[in-house]
């Protein structure tokens, strides 16, 4: 299931949980050879607790990013719990030696555990009661005995240390924004305000040995001929009264705008049921996915703070003072991501850098990272988004809907295309990374 070779950029009741995380579809076969050293080997616990730790890390924003570090931190002790267990694969932060967890503890118990215990540490406490509720639910399906109160060490530790792991990790941290006046240097655009994201970049990592680990290229510089290549395209194709985008294209660039967590952990919950992967399969999957998405934020954001370059609104506005005579400025220039383009919730330019894209380089870290699993680049998705109205999109290969992304943030007029091709490689590398250094069978 796994490869390391190079490939292409490209409250609520428990019942009500399970039903919402079990996706509709035939089963086919898993892509691997399943686990059979664990006491449960389905995945209906994992999906259901992957989709409460989705609906409970929201409160963790203030935009996407608590959120996406929230559900990490899940599913990194997750796997590990689960691992523990199984002990197929390197562990991510426990010592499974040392924990000696007996074969047959229940996994759904480990995942239940780790879950919860992660959870009721890091959400407002008036969350608490009802991940409680969801725990106790879960236990209760659980036959008492051993096999229970193993799992239940597995997962008890496996949060633990995922909680001591993150301690102090920058969330939140102060940050102070540094606003431009010259041409290519970020300023706010109103209303949006400043970047409350800023200290992304400076979080320690999950997977990375530091922030600016992968430092991209660059944005282009403002008088040559790519910089006005991509100023003209985004000018034409992302303006908010554009003749040339099509209905598709504004549908897609539309689409796409939502929380990343939303969308692929959607996505990684279908596959795991489409695909039949058994909880230890799909543990290790949700982590991948999950870790390689908040590392590639922290790289974005520690990529944005040092770029420091303008949205194309901006650059698009003040086009005349570039010093490139092949861009025209207009002072007059809306972006459709404009308030008055109607969908829910509404619209605007994001209030941070445009170099490098968050959406590319998170969503490159979740695709490669599926794709690293699967080890093929063709597996067929169903991405849901939150968007209203926002028809579900089907795509026949991963890297076919990461280069919809990279298309449709130029579709939306929010970035220059070398601020989504340099995310998208961002998400890359953290996977390579992570490749080479995490997630290894150890038969």
């Amino acid at each position: 299931m796994h490869s390391t070779n190079s490939r292409t950029i490209w409250g609520v009741a428990t019942a009500v949980v399970l039903a919402a995380a079990i996706a509709p579809g035939a089963t086919v076969s898993a892509a691997g050879p399943a686990s059979s050293s664990v006491a449960s080997t389905d995945s209906d616990v994992l999906r259901a607790w992957n989709l409460t730790a989705q609906q409970y890390t929201i409160p963790l924003r203030p935009t996407a990013h608590g959120q996406t570090r929230g559900i990490a931190m899940v599913q990194g002790a997750v796997y590990d719990a689960v691992n523990a267990v199984d002990r197929g694969h390197q562990s991510y932060l426990v010592d499974v030696s040392a924990l000696d967890v007996d074969p047959a503890a229940s996994v759904d118990a480990a995942i239940a555990t780790a879950a919860h215990h992660v959870l009721v540490a890091i959400v407002p406490s008036d969350q608490v009661a009802g991940l409680d509720a969801i725990y106790s639910a879960t236990l209760a399906g659980i036959p008492d005995g051993v096999a229970e109160s193993e799992g239940v060490r597995a997962g008890a530790a496996a949060a633990a240390a995922m909680l001591a792991a993150r301690a102090g990790d920058g969330f939140m941290g102060a940050f102070t924004p540094v606003i431009g006046t010259g041409p290519g240097e970020w300023r706010p655009t109103p209303p949006t305000g400043t970047d409350p994201d800023g200290w992304v970049g400076s979080m320690r990592p999950f997977l990375m040995t530091s922030p600016d680990q992968f430092r991209s290229s660059g944005p282009n510089a403002l008088t040559s001929d790519k910089y006005a290549k991509e100023y003209n395209e985004v000018k034409e194709l992302g303006s908010l009264t554009s003749t040339r985008r099509t209905a598709d294209q504004t549908t897609a660039a539309i689409f796409w705008q939502f929380a990343p967590t939303a969308l692929w952990n959607g996505m990684a919950r279908d596959l795991i049921s489409g695909h039949a992967l058994d909880a230890v399969q799909g543990a290790r999957l949700l982590a991948m996915v999950n870790l390689a998405a908040a590392d590639g934020a922290i790289a974005c954001w520690n990529n944005k703070n040092y770029w420091n370059f303008w949205r194309p609104i901006t650059a698009i506005r003040e086009g005349n003072s570039d010093g490139n005579p092949a861009t025209v400025g207009d002072p007059t220039w809306r972006s459709l991501f404009d308030p008055t383009t109607p969908t829910t919730p509404p619209l605007a330019t994001p209030p941070f850098p445009d170099h490098p894209s968050g959406h590319g380089c998170v969503s490159g870290g979740a695709l490669d990272a599926t794709q690293s699993f699967f080890g093929t680049d063709k597996v067929r998705i169903t991405i849901r988004s939150g968007r209203f109205p926002a028809e579900p999109r089907s795509f026949d290969r991963l890297s076919d809907a990461l280069k919809e992304i990279i298309d449709a943030r130029v579709w939306g007029g929010i970035h220059f295309r070398s601020a989504d091709v340099q995310g998208a490689v961002i998400g890359m590398k953290v996977v390579h990374w992570m490749d080479r250094h995490y997630f290894q069978p150890t038969g």
